[in-house]
């Protein structure tokens, strides 16, 4: 229940076919790669909330000439001061020296991050650490061009233990264990060595080494350096890197879990995570834009050349439905659909509990992305009321019949207004109780004490907010009951790919379970679960099976959401309380091109994810408050 969340992160990636003095004559300004990357990356600004960070690269500099640039900011507001970095040396040669400044060839020789290659980030970080230095990119360095890796990405691996001992055992010594060193490293290790492969062959034939390097820049394959890294990957990523010399690459997952979408013309090649910030920044029909595929890569060679290949096998495609209900831009005209199909597909369930009286019921939301599935709820009702016209005046009815039935419409009201930037979803638990309590007012006066309430919201996790602070201040309106309706159905599992969602217990749903577990007296089951799970762990991860499903089985989805209501109701409320939630049959519905709802069915699209379920559900046996991956 927040405005903005930031839970995922956000790249964006430039390449420049021209020379800079193109774009100086063209756009009047030096500037342009800059002010695009910058510009691309605000409009993703509801991905990250951690940091920011930018790297650029020169082509073709000679020996004894940076060529790599790159600046990160964790600052409270790191975006515009990442911008204010990149800008800061064009301002000054500017000022300095005006006349060259028209000079793309001196631009690119004498002023910082003036170079063909840019590379953006917005930072969430999954494992709560903060600072400059755990922004992306990331950067690996060496001496040889080739061997520069510049590394940003939004990912999560579950098996990063795993590919940590790999590396290890190919004797290296990472500084760390977080899964973007590894992911650097593991690149960069298959970079040495198809490097190397290069360099050995050219050798043997009498080649300086000088020589050699032009050979490596023009037959490094990428395609096989992503495939042989990436091969025992398990998770979801969208990855961004270039190399010294002047390559770009973006590797997207083999489900599709995480998003990335790609535009080019002969003077730009761009990247991001979403598609309407392409849009809006270089001003083309959105049919222009064109969506990664999953498990392949789009390559941008140092000539220009611009490559789609396929690195891994795609799976079955499951990009995140999440990510579309609740953090994706809701600019985007598919988003935006969806998000309105998945309030119009909970209007039969509204009106069954309210018993059809529209008279008595008044709608609103609660102010964040659930606004657009509130107008398709909306317009799923204005819909019943014009059928039950129709209906009326087929039928002949008396006059006085068709007025009172033309005067039932729905009765919209916005009473809950948020009057503080906090990101109810992720605040630390310390803080929340106070914090959620004083967030949203409301507005007094509209409501009758006959009226039902039903406040639509984009989703229930933890349900603190609605407990602490939704329910009481609506409760002071005087209506007889409240309804809560969720577009998104009951989150039961966790997250491994991306979103910090990891502690099963932290799930209202799953408390909800356990509830109805003990109420039953069947702790029995609790008991089967957890040695199910510490069998599984001792298979292989890709035979692993989500043993948590047992739980949940013994109840259908309507037990658990009264159990729910019950939980998240506060005592001493004078109104009734239920809580509904989306189906999925729903969400499928809505969303019939993004079917990953394994926070939802627990049907994961790669083995790790039944892996981190079961760590979770043992974690909480055994009363460990930690992440289960």
């Amino acid at each position: 229940m927040s405005e903005w969340i930031g839970h995922e992160c956000g790249i964006a990636a430039i390449r420049l076919l021209k020379p800079l003095d193109f774009y100086i004559e063209k756009y009047g300004t030096p500037l342009y790669g800059i002010d695009k990357l910058t510009l691309l990356m605000e409009k993703q600004h509801n991905r990250g909330q951690d940091g920011a960070g930018a790297a650029v690269i020169k082509l073709d500099m000679p020996p004894g000439n940076p060529y790599i640039f790159r600046t990160r900011s964790a600052a409270d507001n790191p975006l515009i001061d990442v911008r204010n970095r990149l800008v800061k040396p064009f301002v000054e040669a500017k000022k300095n020296y005006s006349k060259e400044y028209q000079d793309g060839k001196w631009i690119k020789n004498n002023v910082l991050f003036a170079g063909e290659l840019l590379l953006g980030h917005l930072r969430y970080g999954t494992h709560g650490a903060s600072g400059e230095t755990f922004c992306h990119p990331f950067l690996r360095q060496n001496n040889w061009m080739t061997r520069n890796l510049v590394l940003a990405g939004n990912f999560n691996l579950t098996n990063n233990n795993e590919m940590f001992e790999m590396l290890v055992e190919l004797g290296q010594h990472p500084r760390n264990k977080t899964d973007t060193v590894v992911v650097l490293e593991k690149i960069g290790h298959f970079l040495d060595e198809a490097i190397d492969a290069i360099f050995r062959k050219y050798k043997t034939k009498g080649l300086e080494h000088t020589e050699i390097t032009n050979c490596i820049i023009n037959e490094l394959d990428l395609n096989l350096v992503l495939r042989k890294a990436t091969k025992a990957f398990d998770g979801g990523y969208v990855m961004a890197g270039m190399i010294g010399h002047g390559d770009l690459f973006v590797l997207r997952d083999p489900a599709g879990i995480r998003p990335a979408f790609y535009y080019q013309d002969d003077e730009v090649v761009v990247i991001t995570s979403e598609r309407p910030q392409i849009k809006t920044a270089f001003d083309i029909p959105i049919d222009k834009i064109k969506e990664i595929d999953p498990g392949h890569a789009l390559i941008v060679k140092k000539d220009g050349s611009i490559l789609h290949d396929k690195i891994n096998e795609p799976t079955n495609k499951k990009p995140c439905s999440f990510e579309r209900i609740y953090f994706s831009r809701g600019t985007d005209v598919d988003i935006y659909k969806e998000r309105k199909q998945l309030g119009h597909s909970l209007v039969d369930k509204v009106l069954k509990t309210v018993n059809y009286d529209l008279k008595n019921t008044v709608f609103s939301y609660i102010p964040n992305t659930a606004e657009t599935a509130f107008f398709g709820m909306i317009e799923g009702l204005r819909l019943y009321s014009t059928d039950n016209i129709i209906n009326a005046l087929k039928a002949d009815k008396e006059l006085v019949d068709v007025e009172k039935i033309l005067k039932t419409q729905p009765r919209v009201e916005k009473l809950m207004t948020k009057d503080g930037k906090l990101r109810t979803f992720i605040t630390a638990d310390a803080d929340r109780t106070d914090l959620v309590a004083k967030v949203y007012d409301t507005t007094y006066g509209l409501i009758n004490n006959t009226d039902t309430l039903v406040v639509l919201d984009d989703s229930i996790v933890r349900g603190t907010t609605l407990r602490e602070c939704i329910f009481r201040i609506l409760d002071r309106l005087g209506m007889k009951k409240i309804i809560v309706v969720s577009t998104a159905p009951q989150i039961r599992y966790p997250d491994c790919y991306g979103i910090d969602m990891s502690k099963m217990n932290d799930f209202v749903a799953f408390e909800a379970a356990i509830s109805l577990v003990n109420k039953n007296n069947n702790n029995k089951l609790l008991d089967e679960i957890y040695a199910y799970a510490l069998n599984d762990e001792k298979k292989s991860v890709k035979n692993s099976i989500n043993e948590v499903k047992r739980l949940y089985d013994c109840f259908t989805a309507d037990e658990i959401s009264k159990e729910i209501t019950k939980i998240l109701t506060p005592s001493n409320l004078n109104a009734e309380t239920e809580i509904l939630f989306q189906s999925i049959e729903g969400l499928h519905s809505a969303c019939p091109e993004h079917k990953g709802d394994w926070y939802f069915t627990g049907d994961y699209p790669t083995p790790g994810g039944n892996r981190v379920a079961n760590r979770s559900f043992i974690n909480f046996m055994e009363n460990k408050n930690i992440r289960a991956y």
